[in-house]
């Protein structure tokens, strides 16, 4: 078979945007059930009472071993590695040479000095490849998620639970008591009689607990959890719950795209298969792909930028962090012109674009003009349902004068013209209202998140 890289692919279509918009690469892939329940008794969960979220599936996990492994992942990241030893996880973020993001993972340190790698693959694929053209001692193992993996289970189990009954449930299925540990430290715990390396985290911004470990200890695992939780009603989330927990958290999954396309990138777009990269959707419509890039400042991740080792993009960063234009907000979309998009389904002559619940994002790449007065001021970049909220809110980079709470915008939603994705239907555009308010949206979440 012929190799078809973006770079292929992006020339067939005539330039990086068409390309993107016309790509069937789906918004999101859960590969667990939609519903255990119903999503929103899940999500309702993790506020109330305790959530059990499989996380076995829908990531990649990148393994990387041997004496270069520290240096690679630090001249690819804005990240500290001051103080970063076994037992500790950190947010990942990587970027482009001019400071634009790659994205963003979960780095792993592990134990026995190897590093894990763990999320989407735009991070992981801009890794290998500098792996194999730089020169590094590196060992590189990569199980892809569970809907790409040609072959076998994945190499590890992972599931969280998160809610205010967390700590308690940990207590009992590990019969002792749970020491205070710090948010993103890791500690190890038997289950079932299995080593249970857990990490100290909460996906949507809930007292948590992230275990994993071997792939053939997870059923044993799972149902100790099940058994245990009986007591503390311990309900499962499926995949549509699961889709919307960063909203909650603040945590934008994705930049609108993934800075790969300038001239310095084109080995790797050629070194890349076509099918590796995501779709674009949204009501964004510059044919310039440059529109769509964003910094770490725009996308809330500034606290990670540190200047205290060499990376690519640092330059550009300490140029960037001087002339910050945007920040990250939430929208809180007006429920009277969200139900008007929804009543238009019910209506003669052509709908708005469907909002679909509790996920509304329907590309991989979301980018959403968000308006003032007519002008764009800003992208929403992911978008759903918050059923404990009762509200429809987005994550989104605004222009800073705008930022505070109770701001009046709109999003335009809706392509013009529709693209070709599967997921889009014949529809219109439509602008829907939306206030302004603080990241992560609920107050407890923003007082207690890394304190939980």
């Amino acid at each position: 078979m012929t190799f078809f890289s973006l770079e292929d692919a992006i020339q067939k279509a005539g330039n990086p945007v068409d390309m993107l918009r016309s790509s069937p690469y789906p918004a999101y892939e859960f590969p667990v059930n939609p519903e255990f329940t119903n999503w929103r008794s899940e999500q309702t969960a993790w506020r109330t009472t305790c959530a059990l979220l499989d996380q076995s599936h829908h990531m990649d996990n990148l393994f990387l071993t041997g004496p270069d492994a520290l240096r690679l992942l630090s001249e690819h990241a804005v990240n500290t590695f001051a103080n970063f030893g076994p037992g500790s996880a950190k947010q990942y973020v990587a970027t482009n040479s001019e400071g634009y993001m790659i994205g963003d993972s979960i780095l792993f340190h592990m134990d026995d000095g190897t590093f894990d790698l763990v999320g989407n693959p735009s991070v992981i694929n801009w890794l290998l490849f500098h792996l194999e053209k730089g020169q590094y001692n590196v060992f590189a193992n990569r199980c892809e998620n569970s809907t790409r993996r040609k072959s076998g289970p994945p190499q590890l189990y992972r599931y969280e639970i998160q809610g205010p009954l967390a700590l308690p449930l940990m207590e009992k299925v590990t019969r002792g008591s749970v020491p205070a540990i710090k948010f993103f430290k890791m500690h190890a715990f038997t289950i079932a009689g299995r080593r249970v390396q857990t990490l100290r985290h909460g996906m949507a911004g809930q007292p948590g607990f992230e275990m994993f470990g071997p792939w053939e200890d997870g059923a044993p695992v799972l149902d100790a959890l099940l058994t245990a939780g009986e007591e503390f009603q311990l309900v499962r989330a499926g995949a549509k719950a699961y889709s919307t927990a960063n909203l909650e958290s603040g945590w934008i999954p994705k930049p609108p795209v993934t800075a790969i396309f300038g001239q310095e990138e084109k080995a790797y777009r050629q070194w890349l298969p076509a099918r590796a990269i995501g779709s674009l959707a949204g009501s964004m419509d510059s044919k310039k792909i440059f529109d769509y890039y964003i910094t770490p400042f725009d996308q809330g991740l500034g606290k990670m930028v540190h200047f205290d080792h060499d990376f690519k993009g640092r330059e550009a960063l300490q140029e960037k962090e001087r002339n910050q234009k945007r920040t990250k907000v939430t929208l809180v979309w007006n429920k009277d012109d969200v139900l008007d998009v929804m009543r238009s389904q019910f209506e003669a002559g052509l709908p708005a674009k469907a909002i679909d619940i509790p996920k509304s994002r329907y590309g991989f790449f979301q980018a959403d003009k968000i308006l003032r007065e007519g002008t764009q001021v800003g992208i929403s970049m992911d978008v759903g349902y918050i059923h404990n909220e009762r509200a429809l809110i987005s994550l989104a980079t605004l222009n800073k004068e705008l930022s505070d709470p109770g701001t009046q915008v709109s999003v335009l939603w809706g392509e013009s013209p529709n693209s070709s994705k599967p997921s889009v239907e014949p529809h219109r555009q439509v602008e829907i209202r939306a206030t302004v308010a603080p990241t992560p949206y609920v107050r407890e979440i923003r007082d207690a998140y890394r304190k939980a």
